[in-house]
């Protein structure tokens, strides 16, 4: 459990335009987060993009991660892809040390990983896609930190590979009474009422839980909070929880820096 006065990091997916298509308002979170998820071009965001995105948090201050992900960019990463170990090992260690590359050019550089949107679901209980996603961030020389679901398999391959694994937990997803979150295509699965988002995530932050859709108070430590940058309303949502944490009495801060 955690209680105020504690650290907690807040998280979004940045860099996810793609051409002259553009999503969410990366300026106006990047204002309130302490760290970026940044799209690596495989399910979203194009080089231009990328290179704007790791810009503008290098002079913020803001973490940058790289957020990898299925090789879908019709379907925004959001398709399940029944891809072998073996190229979801190459893709997702490629896409760290593009990103990489891009972020230190600008002054920063990647600081943790961070899977993105079907493969965060599925390296949740999937053994062979964990394991390919843990095994490419060990063969890039930084040896990364995982943020990832607690209890998910994910997580514990980062351990067992030595890797710091670094739960986190969700500010406008639903959550179900095991712990996990509620599929986008079922009701319940956004809340997007700023005060109501604000308000889950200080008790989270300062009582460990979180009441799921069934009305039940379950159990989340997490060491960063998520706040999606494509959902509605999504900067007065992350102005809001950051206001309501620090009246809270806690402290923002990356879990990870460069």
């Amino acid at each position: 459990m955690t209680s105020p006065g504690a650290l907690i990091d807040l998280n979004a997916d940045l860099g996810e335009s793609f051409g002259r298509w553009r999503l969410g308002d990366d300026d106006a979170l990047l204002e309130v987060v302490t760290s970026a998820n940044v799209a690596c071009g495989f399910h979203a965001g194009d080089p231009a993009t990328l290179v704007a995105t790791c810009r503008a948090a290098a002079r913020r201050g803001v973490a940058v991660g790289a957020q990898v992900g299925y090789r879908d960019l019709a379907g925004f990463g959001r398709r399940f892809v029944d891809v072998s170990p073996d190229d979801l090992f190459a893709d997702v260690l490629y896409q760290l040390g593009a990103l990489d590359g891009i972020a230190r050019s600008c002054g920063t550089a990647v600081t943790y990983v961070k899977p993105h949107g079907a493969l965060y679901n599925t390296v949740v209980h999937h053994e062979e896609q964990a394991a390919a996603v843990v095994a490419a961030v060990a063969a890039h020389p930084g040896r990364l930190p995982l943020l990832g679901l607690p209890g998910s398999v994910l997580l514990e391959r980062a351990a067992g590979a030595g890797l710091r694994a670094v739960p986190e937990a969700f500010a406008d997803r639903g959550y179900t009474a095991e712990g996990t979150l509620v599929p986008r295509s079922l009701p319940g699965a956004l809340v997007e009422d700023p005060r109501q988002v604000a308000d889950r995530v200080v008790r989270l932050v300062t009582e460990g839980v979180v009441r799921s859709v069934d009305g039940v108070d379950v159990p989340v430590g997490a060491a960063s909070v998520c706040l999606h940058g494509d959902t509605p309303g999504a900067a007065a949502s992350a102005r809001a929880v950051r206001a309501a944490l620090e009246a809270a009495g806690v402290t923002l801060r990356a879990f990870a820096r460069p």
